[in-house]
């Protein structure tokens, strides 16, 4: 018998739109994607905003660090759709009272945003959701600040080294699971990123994982309806 294993939008929906953009998260929630995968930063003046990256060079028209901007500066900068660089209130408010999961990555582990975890979760907090947010980030003391505010909240640690004695670091560090680049054999809840090779994803589906991130996840959403209708006509 399969577990459902729920698949996420690496960023939204890298394949069509720009990553990390509100087009694409809109398109995975037309599309009744299960999960959106994104990353957030803050602003110069403290606005937590969505982007990959460290700074806005790679995916925008604009130049220098998310940090040494204002947001209403950020905002003179468009993404490859035109669209402009989106706030976390702004994902918030499309996602709200949507059946959609959401993984919020802290971006925490290149540059130190001060008080980004109260921040962050103030403001979700403020936003009525079906189901509670994931936070995850390769920083483990972003979630045990985490944790110290708000201990009901579910927090994963991102990883792509092996874990050694995985269900006892998860229990020590008050985890809910960890979100992995390979899969380990262990009794322990986990994410796996980011999983775009078919076979790699059947094996996954196959194991029962609690999540599959993906930059494809229509491709994942069929393949994942084969293996089920599969089984049922056995």
């Amino acid at each position: 018998m399969l577990k459902h294993t729920l698949i996420f939008g690496h960023r939204g929906c890298p394949q069509k739109f720009p990553e990390n953009s509100l087009a694409g998260f809109n398109y995975g929630l037309q599309h009744h994607i299960d999960g959106i995968e994104f990353d957030v930063h803050l602003t110069k003046d403290n606005i937590p905003v969505i982007m990959h990256d460290e700074t806005v060079d790679r995916t925008t028209n604009g130049t220098g660090e998310i940090a040494s901007y204002t947001f209403s500066e950020l905002r003179r900068f468009n993404l490859k759709n035109a669209e402009p660089i989106p706030s976390l209130a702004e994902l918030l408010k499309l996602v709200a009272q949507q059946p959609v999961h959401l993984n919020l990555e802290f971006k925490t582990d290149k540059t130190n945003y001060k008080h980004i975890e109260e921040i962050v979760l103030a403001l979700v907090k403020k936003t009525k959701l079906r189901f509670p947010i994931i936070f995850s980030s390769f920083n483990l003391t972003t979630l045990k600040n985490c944790y110290q505010i708000d201990p009901q909240q579910q927090y994963c640690w991102l990883t792509k080294d092996l874990v050694d004695n995985a269900a006892e670091f998860v229990r020590e560090n008050n985890l809910a699971g960890l979100h992995l680049q390979h899969y380990q054999p262990t009794n322990i809840l986990q994410r796996l990123w980011t999983i775009d090779n078919k076979e790699d994803a059947r094996h996954l589906f196959q194991l029962g994982v609690a999540g599959l991130i993906t930059d494809d996840f229509e491709q994942m959403h069929a393949l994942q309806e084969q293996l089920y209708s599969s089984q049922e006509a056995i």
